[in-house]
């Protein structure tokens, strides 16, 4: 294989170079590579992008302008692990801009649909605490919650 990892593609409907430009401003990392154009040979009007390759957070993408026969929903998301809140909340509020959509348990979908978990470093220890009642105290505080406040899901695992 000529390069090692994944490379993902995301098809949307004449947003590609859109939603590459969103996605590699909010990542402190993001870049755009590639721009791929039609051509007179088609199939779409010569000069609009087909493609854009673009890396966020080390992971690289492609974003296709594919057409509406397909679209994006919640059984595939991406994770964002945060170092603290303030990422969380960095996070939560550049992918709810102009019409993203709040869900639960640090689930938001962007504005072109495609599903993201924000989640806070610890997070996933709190839950999984050997303690089964630890554990319920925080996903019972998890499971309230659409942005996750990690300091509430704490004091709820510590019993306060």
């Amino acid at each position: 294989m000529a390069t090692e990892g994944f490379t993902t593609c995301l098809w949307f409907d004449g947003q590609a170079e859109e939603a590459a430009r969103f996605y590699t401003s909010i990542f402190k990392d993001g870049r755009i590579g590639r721009i791929a154009r039609y051509t007179e040979a088609g199939p779409g009007e010569p000069g609009s992008v087909v493609t854009v390759e673009f890396e966020i957070n080390g992971q690289r993408f492609v974003a296709l302008n594919g057409g509406p026969e397909f679209t994006f929903n919640e059984s595939v998301s991406f994770q964002i692990h945060c170092a603290d809140q303030a990422e969380v909340d960095y996070y939560w509020e550049r992918l709810t801009e102009d019409g993203g959509q709040e869900s639960q348990c640090g689930w938001v979908k962007d504005k072109f649909g495609v599903s993201w978990q924000v989640v806070p470093d610890g997070l996933i220890e709190l839950v999984h605490d050997p303690d089964p009642e630890k554990a319920a105290r925080a996903t019972r505080a998890m499971l309230s919650m659409s942005k996750l406040d990690i300091d509430a899901v704490r004091q709820a695992h510590a019993g306060e």
